[in-house]
């Protein structure tokens, strides 16, 4: 008889806008057919890129910052439960009110029943990575609520029907033409004359918004850090609608991952010089908006903040890549990728896109989730992101750990094995023992049949048929260098004569 001992049975996954609805292969294909697409990547990464290397070369500390960074994040996350439970209390002894959520539905629903409380039926929304992590938009609109984007950015994307493609510039993949014909087909009042000069575009996006900003009773907000020695939240931003919807509404509704936490204030002066260097290549963030609770006659009167882990716990247990969680959204490793700025962030299928998605998203949802065990192939591990990013998350090391864990994930669910485990089978046979591999050696002539006349290997069966999807194999030598080093060697004692490398180490005494 087994004994219930009244455990929750809590997920240990998350849920929401993480999964892949196709594998990134298939959809880096369709995206890659994107001249247009490909074209207003390059121009931006490239711009953003130049930037932050020009601002990070100012600073002589900047490797130390890195470092700083690291081992703040580190602390944190070995101190995860002790820092949650110090901020909560300094929080709420200021007016707040924290909720905490399992997983997206409960963070939806939390969220949803604040707003319905206050009976309105209209939110407006600083960007926030957590809300479209969970799909917010998306359930409040389920639930008769509609919720406005504010950031320039998601409101493009949001007029557009379109989905996000970056973490710092979720319309990176529309230029400023495309944006004009979405402001004239979906934004209500819209000048017919209007041109797709950026400062006209973004006097018709201020116009737009100004009416909901005077109106809106309630706000959602993410919040890119929370200071755990005093409860306080802190949003950067750099166009100021994020701080108009922080202050002027009633109610004020945040949504954050646990990990978002720094111990105290004077960690903070770290990140507010790593954060906006890496994200726009500006030595100083233009709008930082920092709130402690509730300030009776000033802003929000009705704070709350909803805790989300929805799979962070589950990334914070993987030993190896845990690290992900150290990541503050600065979108460094994107602009340096070049796998993202040749396919964008569509094909990564998640909220977050690029390399840090591509470990984070399997990390939160689990590698055997639907298409996302395909994310960590989605590099070349180059290691340009490991270098620019602020807080030295080896993120090449976690796709080679994540491809571990989803190749051992595979074993056990086919009776027979695959071609690459009869393949590495094979290799480790032949490479554990230097005769056996002679012995393959002298078949390497066989490989130059088939080789054309070209002296090059076009196509190849089975798994290795995608090496020569879009490079050409050399043919092999007619014989290996072992046999040929066997054959002079040789003949130099048959000649009573010696090898060049033997005479030149006796010639310099080595």
């Amino acid at each position: 008889m087994s004994t219930f001992l009244g455990m929750p049975s809590l997920p240990v996954f998350g849920s929401g806008n993480l999964h892949a609805a196709e594998s990134f292969p298939k959809a880096a294909h369709r995206e890659l057919g994107n001249a247009q697409l490909r074209a207003n990547l390059g121009h931006a990464t490239h711009t953003i890129r130049d930037k932050r290397l020009q601002v990070v070369s100012e600073l002589p500390d900047w490797e130390q910052l890195r470092d700083a960074g690291s081992a703040i994040k580190e602390s944190v996350m070995a101190r995860l439960p002790e820092l949650l439970e110090q901020f909560e209390q300094n929080f709420t002894a200021r007016g707040g009110v924290i909720h905490w959520a399992r997983d997206a539905s409960e963070a939806n629903e939390i969220v949803a029943g604040l707003i319905r409380d206050t009976g309105e039926t209209e939110v407006v929304k600083v960007k926030s990575m957590a809300t479209q992590e969970i799909g917010l938009n998306e359930y409040l609109e389920e639930q008769g609520i509609a919720a406005f984007e504010t950031d320039l950015a998601e409101l493009i994307v949001q007029l557009d029907h379109d989905k996000p493609s970056h973490i710092l510039v979720p319309a990176i993949h529309k230029n400023r033409t495309e944006i004009r014909d979405i402001f004239l087909r979906e934004m209500p009042g819209a000048d017919p004359e209007l041109t797709d000069n950026p400062a006209v575009l973004a006097m018709a996006a201020r116009a737009h918004l100004r009416r909901k900003f005077l109106t809106a009773k309630v706000a959602v907000s993410g919040a890119n850090f929370a200071l755990a020695d005093s409860g306080t939240l802190a949003v950067v931003e750099s166009e100021g609608n994020g701080r108009m919807c922080l202050t002027l509404p009633e109610t004020l509704i945040t949504v954050m991952g646990v990990e978002k936490l720094l111990p105290s204030w004077q960690d903070l002066e770290v990140f507010m010089q790593l954060l906006p260097r890496s994200s726009t290549g500006e030595r100083m963030n233009p709008y930082t908006s920092l709130w402690t609770g509730v300030t009776e006659g000033d802003g929000p009167q009705n704070v709350h903040l909803v805790l989300l882990d929805n799979g962070r716990s589950a990334a914070l247990a993987d030993e190896m890549g845990r690290s992900a969680l150290h990541c503050i959204r600065c979108s460094a490793c994107m602009n340096v990728c070049p796998v993202y700025e040749r396919t964008g962030g569509h094909a990564y299928g998640s909220t977050y896109p690029g390399p840090i998605g591509a470990i984070l998203s399997p990390l939160l949802t689990g590698i055997e989730s639907e298409e996302n065990s395909s994310l960590p192939y989605a590099s070349s591990l180059c290691g340009a992101c490991y270098d620019a990013c602020p807080v030295k998350i080896n993120i090449p090391d976690i796709l080679v750990h994540l491809r571990s864990v989803d190749v051992d994930s595979q074993r056990g669910k086919k009776k027979l094995p695959s071609q690459m485990d009869v393949g590495m089978s094979a290799a480790s046979w032949a490479l554990s023992s230097g005769k056996r591999l002679g012995l393959l050696e002298r078949g390497l002539p066989l490989g130059r049949l088939a080789a054309g006349r070209d002296k090059k290997i076009k196509k190849l069966p089975g798994i290795a048929a995608g090496w020569t999807q879009s490079r050409d194999i050399p043919a092999p030598p007619a014989q290996s260098f072992r046999n040929w080093w066997a054959k002079e060697r040789q003949g130099a004692e048959q000649h009573g004569g010696k090898t060049q490398d033997t005479t030149q180490n006796e010639e310099t005494g080595a």
